[in-house]
């Protein structure tokens, strides 16, 4: 059976190729997003990709594909270290969450360290730039 996974970059993630590019790197969104699509493929793997600044409008996106897709791949930006909205979400849509991001979010400023939503998830993949999400595809193959 095809593996249906729900993909949701987060707040300013639309900005990744120009900001902070000694931490966040240079490839554009779109270009992460067409590596993403090509992996997926490859994998026979269907996958859906939303990227959204607006914590109300992620839940929403996630509420709508409760029954619909078999993971979710999340990196939910800033909303990783204090949003209990969207840990509530997580918990409470029962698709099988994965937590990424582009950056070692251990070796950055102090208050990036805590992830409000690690706990909801079946796992946490950070710091390994796009790779990241292509490691959480993996994982959703193995399981």
């Amino acid at each position: 059976m095809q593996k249906r996974i729900l993909i949701i970059h987060g707040p300013n993630l639309n900005l990744v190729g120009i900001r902070e590019k000694e931490i966040y790197g240079e490839i554009s969104l779109q270009k992460i997003n067409k590596i993403i699509r090509d992996y997926a493929k490859k994998n026979n793997v269907l996958v859906k990709i939303f990227q959204e600044n607006c914590e109300g409008k992620i839940v929403d996106i996630i509420s709508s594909h409760i029954g619909k897709v078999n993971f979710l791949i999340i990196n939910p930006g800033a909303l990783t270290h204090y949003s209990y909205v969207l840990r509530d979400c997580i918990k409470g849509c029962g698709i099988p969450t994965i937590e990424v991001h582009l950056s070692n979010i251990k070796k950055r400023e102090p208050f990036r360290k805590k992830s409000v939503i690690k706990d909801v998830c079946i796992a946490q993949i950070y710091g390994l730039g796009i790779n990241s999400y292509l490691r959480a595809i993996d994982l959703c193959l193995r399981k």
